[in-house]
């Protein structure tokens, strides 16, 4: 499997701990008796060991059930905590489809608008428009990912940050393609992660620093910010997972980012006809997205398929309906015949390899079948 975004194998370390949790943390955290009390232990070690891996304070992380949740909870929440100032959200064009939704929702309850922010050809965002849109009058929040999982791309969050640090408008950073991977961005007020991309089971993980304005945006209930909470089992499975990935991130990174720069170079010298994508040096370490022309990605992602290779297509984010990525033509680069691959930890070289062996005969046998 060479496409593990956003849903990579579980980590034998978090396997364990789930299973050791479901005999230890079966209870309702919020229980006074003995098992119950035992659960809010795992709990909030768990919470403590997210905080430290992400550079933040226990009571400043909140977990919730997905990631998708996490990033519409983060965006209408700040929202909603600051709908007396204005209700315009600032959206550069490659944020995930879960971002764009949310600003989009929360914009029109307030009456604002979103504001998009265009990106060069390596998908990096125009920090100077973005900055200057999020310092007019009426604007609630922006966002700004860390890094985009679809081209890899890494975001100027920290210049974005500093820029905007005085004007009260908070910046909310999608880190969930990059948690685990790269180290945390030393800014961003509210920062949303993805246990299932680091290793974890699928989590959403929110931090949120002191001082940001925010209101629920949803019915009331005993846990405010994560409504119904999250399993315990899970929480402490996404922690360990967590602290495993940042041991090993020095290791992974090198391992991977070799094979990537390997499958650029490849990829572009023995494919006709195509176009590979994102920051071939300020990037995720495994992640790389290419396009064929005279193909539909589909056609390649199933040819590739049949020899025993997974891989992506489409928008990252919504890679279900593989639809044209929004990224790419964000980007103006090739939309058509788009190949992603996200690899995990432990890939090995010689399926990599054997990628780019298959590669360039699927490519073309498509191609054959459609008289291209």
């Amino acid at each position: 499997m060479l496409d593990v975004a956003g849903h990579a194998p579980l980590r034998p370390g978090a396997r364990t701990a789930l299973l050791e949790a479901f005999d230890q943390g079966w209870a309702d955290p919020r229980r006074l008796y003995a098992e119950g009390r035992r659960a809010r232990l795992l709990l909030d070690g768990a919470r403590e060991a997210v905080a430290a891996e992400l550079g933040a304070r226990p009571d400043e992380v909140d977990l919730l059930p997905s990631h998708t949740l996490a990033l519409h909870n983060a965006v209408l929440g700040v929202a909603r905590g600051r709908r007396r100032v204005g209700a315009d959200v600032v959206v550069p064009t490659v944020e995930r489809a879960a971002i764009q939704h949310a600003a989009e929702l929360a914009a029109a309850r307030g009456g604002g608008r979103v504001q998009p922010v265009g990106v060069d050809r390596l998908g990096r965002v125009d920090a100077d428009e973005l900055v200057t849109l999020a310092r007019t009058a009426g604007t609630a929040l922006t966002v700004l990912q860390h890094a985009n999982g679809e081209v890899g791309t890494c975001q100027p969050v920290e210049a974005v940050h500093a820029a905007l640090r005085g004007t009260g408008v908070p910046l909310v950073v999608d880190v969930g393609a990059s948690t685990g991977h790269l180290a945390p961005p030393a800014g961003g007020d509210v920062l949303v992660a993805d246990a299932g991309d680091w290793g974890g089971p699928p989590l959403g993980v929110t931090v949120t620093r002191t001082g940001v304005r925010r209101s629920p945006d949803w019915p009331e209930d005993d846990d405010r910010w994560s409504p119904g909470g999250v399993p315990v089992p899970l929480a402490l499975a996404a922690a360990v997972a967590l602290q495993e990935a940042a041991a090993d991130r020095d290791r992974a990174d090198a391992h991977r980012r070799a094979l990537v720069d390997e499958v650029r170079r490849r990829v572009a010298a023995t494919v006709p006809d195509v176009q590979v994508v994102g920051d071939p040096v300020d990037r995720l370490p495994h992640v790389v997205t290419f396009s064929c022309l005279y193909v539909e990605g589909e056609a390649i992602v199933d040819a590739l398929d049949r020899a025993g290779l997974g891989v992506g297509s489409g928008s990252a984010c919504t890679s279900s309906s593989l639809e044209p990525s929004h990224v790419l033509a964000a980007m103006g680069a090739l939309t058509q015949g788009n190949v992603r691959l996200s690899l995990p930890a432990d890939v090995t070289t010689d399926a990599v390899r054997r990628f780019c062996d298959v590669l360039p005969g699927a490519v073309a046998a498509v191609r054959a079948s459609l008289g291209a």
